[in-house]
């Protein structure tokens, strides 16, 4: 017992010796010192032996203990010391006449940006900010849209249908428009309404540089009675002159949007050529910013709004497609690939 006791203190002072940071002390004190280290062992064996022999080991049991941890305290003190001498050394090394480093400031994304922005110009308008539901009913996506099941314009909105319905039976999918909470907003607020809806979008499509799987748009709607042609042009124009600047130039032509009659696109003159025609606008001179028109009478109805007595209009634009053309960004995918170098920027 007494030669396994020498052996026990041969390798424990050596281990100890190799023991270069904390967290190697820590495991060597419980190996030799804890509760059931090999020396506590030898201890709580005391009883089984002759009262020679108990006398004996118990004595060098309890001295080799004693030795171990004045050498552990020992160990512990020279550790500290040596890391303080090196934080001594690199602040010698440290010149405090050099310039400080700037931390870096962190910053909202820049389409929470733009968005932030675009809903600032409409409130200053009088328009409020309204949410809804990102999953979404067939009815307010759809249907009450004006886009019945056979409408060929679902095919145009590649949709990411849900593999379960609600307690009422009815499809559930990823909204493939804002415009949805635009029907939402039609249904339980009551003239006058004037709301923007921001949010994310999904479409059941290829990620390239000018789609994606997911975006962002931002829908507006305005109920009252009186409301013309003329107000959804003179709010668009002043939008375009907040967000692109006051010599903007805006152009609406006729479009169709199953919601709205009549229907109208909104484009600006191109950044890039100022109208005389390039690769970015297709040698037009204009890009396409959104789509608009006066909504249609059975959207109002089925809402419980009476088209004899209130008229509205309404309007939809992708919100990452505006600082593509403000900042001349050509690939939808650099806002999602989390690349700092980009984000940066703005």
């Amino acid at each position: 017992m007494l030669a396994e006791l020498e052996k026990l203190k041969t390798e424990a002072l050596k281990e100890l010796a190799a023991a270069e940071d904390a967290a190697r002390l820590e495991a060597w004190r419980v190996r030799y010192l804890g509760k059931k280290s090999e020396l506590t062992r030898i201890l709580r064996g005391l009883a089984a032996l002759s009262l020679e022999e108990r006398k004996a080991v118990g004595a060098s049991a309890n001295e080799l203990k004693a030795e171990i941890e004045q050498s552990l305290a020992e160990r512990q003190k020279a550790l500290v010391q040596a890391q303080t001498e090196r934080l001594h050394r690199a602040a010698e090394e440290f010149d405090i006449t050099l310039p400080g480093r700037k931390p870096l400031s962190g910053r909202l994304h820049p389409i929470t940006q733009t968005i932030h922005e675009i809903c600032d110009i409409f409130t200053a308008m009088g328009f409020q900010v309204v949410e809804g539901p990102e999953v979404e009913w067939d009815y307010y996506n759809f249907e009450a849209l004006n886009i019945p099941e056979e409408h060929p314009a679902r095919d145009t909105m590649s949709t990411s249908w849900l593999d379960f319905k609600t307690e009422a039976g009815r499809p559930m999918l990823l909204r493939t428009h804002t415009t949805a909470v635009t029907a939402r907003c039609v249904e339980t607020m009551r003239p006058p309404i004037r709301v923007i809806e921001p949010g994310r979008v999904y479409r059941y499509e290829a990620t390239d540089a000018t789609h994606s799987f997911m975006f962002h748009q931002i829908d507006g709607v305005a109920v009252d009675r009186g409301i013309t042609m003329a107000d959804l042009k003179g709010t668009l124009y002043e939008f375009a002159r907040r967000f692109f600047g006051a010599d903007c130039k805006v152009r609406f032509r006729c479009d169709f949007f199953p919601f709205v009659e009549p229907g109208v696109e909104m484009a600006i003159e191109c950044s890039v050529c100022r109208g005389a025609g390039c690769r970015l606008c297709g040698n037009t001179g204009w890009i396409e910013i959104l789509g608009a028109g006066m909504t249609h009478p059975q959207v109002l109805q089925r809402g419980g709004i009476d088209p004899e007595e209130y008229t509205s209009f309404a309007f939809g634009m992708g919100i990452e497609r505006l600082p593509m053309l403000r900042y001349g960004i050509d690939d939808i995918r650099l806002f999602y690939a989390n690349d700092l170098r980009f984000l940066r920027q703005f």
